[in-house]
C-alpha cells in the first residue's frame, strides 16, 4: 500500500513538473515575441534626431549657394528645423567652432582655408567631402593668348596699363583672396593691386569685359558656372600658391555635432558619399539660369527621388 501511494506521489510530482515547464516555455515564448516587437519598433524609428534645431552659416559663393539649400531640404525631410545665415568666411568658421552653428558646407582645405583650420581645428571636424578636387587660380578670358601663367603678369606694362594694374577680387575674408595676396608677394607683382568686391560684382565685371573683349584678371575656382558660360582659362601657378591640383570642399561640423544631432550627421555622411562635381554643376547651371537656389535644390530632389530615399531612410523619429 505504501508503495502504491509512493508511486502515485511520484507521478503527481512528474505531472506538476511538466505543467510548470510548459508554463515556463510559454512565458519564454512571450518574452521573445515582446523582444522581437521591441526590436522592430527600434528599427522603424531609425537614428534619432537629437537636437532638432540646426543652424547652417554660408558665404554667398556659387557652390555654397548650391549645396546649402540641398542639405537643408534633406534635413527638413528627416524632421529637422533648419535656419541658414549668410555670413563672411571668418564668421562661418568661428560660429561652427564656437558651437553657435551646427556645421557648414563650404570648407576649402588644405590651402584656401588653411589659416582658419589652424585657428579652429581643435573644435571642429570634417563631417563629409562634397568635392575631392576643386582647383583655384587667377583666371583670364581665353582670348588673352599671351597670358598663361601668373609669372606672365610680372613687369607686363601693356597688360598692367590696360587693367589699371588691378586684379578684381571677391569678398575680403575669402581664402582665395588671402591666397591671391600671397601670390602677389610670391611672384614679385609689386605693381599689381587686389581689389575687394563680392563674387557677384566680380562676375558682372568679368562678363562686361568679355563682351567688349577687354583684358581682366580675377580669382576663380571650379566647379563654377562661369566656366560653362564663358570661355576662360586658369593661369599656371608654378609655386602652387593656390594648392596645386585643388582643394577639398568639405562639410565642417563642431566636434559635438555627431552626438548632439545623430541623424543630421548621418544625412551629411550619406549625401557627401554621392555628391560630386556633376551634381554641383547641375545645380549651378539651374541657379545661373534664373532659378532661386532653394527651387533648384527642390527640383533636383524631385528629379532624383532615389537619392532622397537613400539619404533619409531609417532616419529621424
Amino acid at each position: 500500500m505504501f508503495k502504491k501511494f509512493k508511486f502515485l506521489g511520484l507521478t503527481a510530482a512528474l505531472l506538476l513538473a511538466l505543467l510548470l515547464a510548459a508554463c515556463g516555455g510559454g512565458e519564454n515564448t512571450d518574452d521573445s515575441s515582446d523582444n522581437a516587437d521591441n526590436g522592430n519598433a527600434e528599427e522603424s524609428s531609425g537614428v534619432e534626431l537629437g537636437e532638432s534645431e540646426l543652424e547652417i552659416p554660408y558665404v554667398a559663393w556659387a557652390g555654397a549657394l548650391a549645396r546649402t539649400p540641398l542639405v537643408q531640404q534633406v534635413l527638413e525631410e528627416v524632421g529637422y528645423t533648419v535656419e541658414t545665415t549668410q555670413v563672411e568666411a571668418g564668421a562661418m568658421w568661428s560660429s561652427v567652432a564656437n558651437d553657435d552653428a551646427s556645421f557648414m558646407t563650404a570648407s576649402w582645405l588644405p590651402a584656401t582655408h588653411q589659416s582658419y583650420w589652424e585657428q579652429y581645428q581643435d573644435d571642429v571636424e570634417v563631417a563629409g567631402e562634397f568635392v575631392a578636387q576643386a582647383p583655384l587660380a587667377l583666371t583670364v578670358p581665353s582670348y588673352m593668348e599671351d597670358v598663361n601663367s601668373i609669372e606672365d603678369l610680372k613687369g607686363n606694362e601693356e597688360l598692367g596699363e590696360a587693367t589699371e594694374w588691378q586684379i578684381i577680387g571677391i569678398d575680403p575674408g575669402a581664402g582665395i583672396m588671402q591666397n591671391t595676396q600671397t601670390a602677389l608677394e610670391e611672384y614679385g607683382l609689386e605693381n599689381w593691386t587686389l581689389t575687394s568686391s563680392s563674387e557677384a560684382a566680380m562676375l558682372s565685371e568679368l562678363q562686361t569685359k568679355i563682351e567688349n573683349e577687354e583684358p581682366i584678371i580675377v580669382p576663380l575656382w571650379k566647379p563654377h558656372w562661369a566656366f560653362a558660360e564663358m570661355d576662360l582659362k586658369m593661369l599656371e601657378d608654378p609655386n602652387e600658391v593656390y594648392g596645386g591640383a585643388g582643394d577639398r570642399i568639405e562639410a565642417i561640423a563642431h566636434k559635438s555635432f555627431k552626438e548632439d544631432s545623430p541623424a543630421a550627421y548621418e544625412v551629411i555622411q550619406r549625401l557627401t558619399e554621392d555628391y560630386n562635381t556633376e551634381m554641383e554643376n547641375e545645380l549651378l547651371v539651374a541657379i545661373n539660369g534664373g532659378a532661386e537656389p532653394a527651387d533648384a535644390a527642390a527640383q533636383f530632389l524631385e528629379d532624383n527621388p532615389d537619392l532622397l530615399e537613400k539619404w533619409t531612410k531609417d532616419l529621424g523619429e
